[in-house]
């Protein structure tokens, strides 16, 4: 081996130098894997973004080892990658979930490695040195930062159980587990009455905040929709993990709720924070009911480009039911809308005019008022949607409205992108 040696040397950092300039495609694709591959980290916008960080941090760390073939006894994680640890001990993702990570990341990185090998040289001696070298040195960087990474997150794991927010969480997945409870201990534990109506709430910050800021804005927000209600106790508030909440606003005998009053007070206390809303419900039932409602309508938000700030599963809900499966989705919206489901601004204008104006019964008028237009304008518009229809709108009126409602909630993710 000693007559390779130096060869390989030179082979092996050539090969990560070239793998370094398709740095941005390698994390993506690693990212874009272990979403598919590993249900539990297809999370909300702040924990998948977490994950994309992690990979790309640790993608540049094993490149930098393999390329100047730097000592692995002393290497420390990236910071990136022990956070989002901490992160998923916090939401109760399992373990094995993590441990999976960096097994499929390995082995999707060593494949991009591996392709390039062949590139640098043909020498069969070299290339099969510079495979073992690859070997040795990728599976010691993931033997040491796993093992790291399971540190991290055993670590983070108690001391989140510790916390009176944990306790408090604890008590509430046995309510949304459907666990036999003593309502009585569970209500006093808790500081929050379960016989009465519940509105349930899902907050969260998009951005990274420092220590625990995060929990902090979101928990004078729940405050201040809880005011604007007029909900007289106080919200039962349960800490998700750093950056997100559940909570659920006292609504007495109330079953209704004037949604358009949230929207101005929310932007007003926090103007990038994100919630999502179900509708009010009685009894441990309603309690459990709502909630779900609020992470459906969650994932209308998430899905959503644009997005908005308030998400209710009264505006929502069959649009959330559809986000189950955003493939089949999309496909049946560029079928039922044709042309119409084009991304752009003039698409935009006539699917909306045509969604006031089939909201409103077919009344040229009273879409004119709603859409601040002439009627004449209206009746325009209605034309060309047609026309882009590819038939009349009262053909599959049902489905035209569905996919007019899917389009005016999610944007971006269902419409067929401009042919450039």
């Amino acid at each position: 081996m000693d007559g390779v040696g130096h060869p390989v040397d030179r082979q092996v950092s050539a090969a990560m130098a070239a793998v370094s300039l398709r740095f941005v495609e390698v994390s993506h694709d690693l990212w874009k894997r272990l979403i598919d591959d590993i249900p539990e980290l297809n999370g909300d916008d702040a924990l998948v973004s977490l994950l994309s960080a992690s990979v790309e941090a640790n993608v540049a760390t094993m490149l930098d080892v393999l390329e100047h073939g730097m000592a692995l006894d002393t290497l420390d994680a990236p910071a990136a990658a022990v956070e989002y640890a901490r992160r998923l001990a916090q939401r109760g993702i399992p373990l094995h979930a993590l441990v999976r990570a960096y097994r499929v990341g390995h082995a999707r990185f060593l494949q991009w490695c591996l392709d390039e090998v062949p590139q640098q040289t043909d020498d069969a001696a070299v290339v099969r040195a510079v495979i073992r070298r690859l070997l040795d040195q990728s599976f010691g960087y993931i033997d040491r930062i796993s093992e790291q990474m399971i540190s991290a997150y055993q670590h983070e794991r108690d001391r989140w159980l510790l916390t009176q927010g944990a306790v408090r969480a604890v008590r509430v997945r046995a309510l949304l587990d459907q666990e036999r409870v003593d309502l009585d201990r569970t209500e006093a534990a808790l500081g929050y009455r379960l016989r009465q109506h519940h509105m349930g709430l899902i907050s969260w910050v998009p951005e990274a905040t420092p220590g625990g800021e995060g929990l902090t804005r979101l928990d004078r927000l729940t405050t201040v929709i809880a005011d604007e209600l007029g909900c007289r106790d106080k919200p039962l508030f349960v800490p998700c993990d750093e950056s997100v909440a559940w909570s659920w606003l006292s609504m007495g005998s109330r079953a209704d709720v004037a949604w358009e009053r949230l929207a101005e007070p929310v932007a007003a206390q926090d103007s990038t924070a994100r919630v999502a809303v179900g509708e009010p419900a009685a009894g441990v039932d309603g309690f459990r009911q709502t909630h779900q409602q609020a992470l459906r309508a969650q994932d209308v938000a998430v899905a959503a480009r644009p997005g908005v700030q308030l998400t209710s599963f009264a505006e929502v809900g069959p649009v959330a039911l559809l986000c189950a499966d955003l493939d089949a989705t999309r496909g049946w919206v560029w079928l039922v809308l044709g042309a119409l489901a084009t991304d752009d601004e003039p698409s935009e204008r006539l699917r909306e005019t045509l969604r006031v104006f089939l909201a409103a019964k077919g009344s040229y008028v009273t879409a004119g008022n709603r859409l601040t237009l002439h009627k004449n304008t209206v009746q325009y518009r209605i034309r060309k949607a047609q026309v882009a229809l590819g038939r009349p709108s009262q053909d599959r009126r049902g489905d035209v409205e569905l996919a007019l409602r899917v389009c005016h909630c999610l944007g971006s993710v269902v419409l067929r992108p401009v042919q450039t």
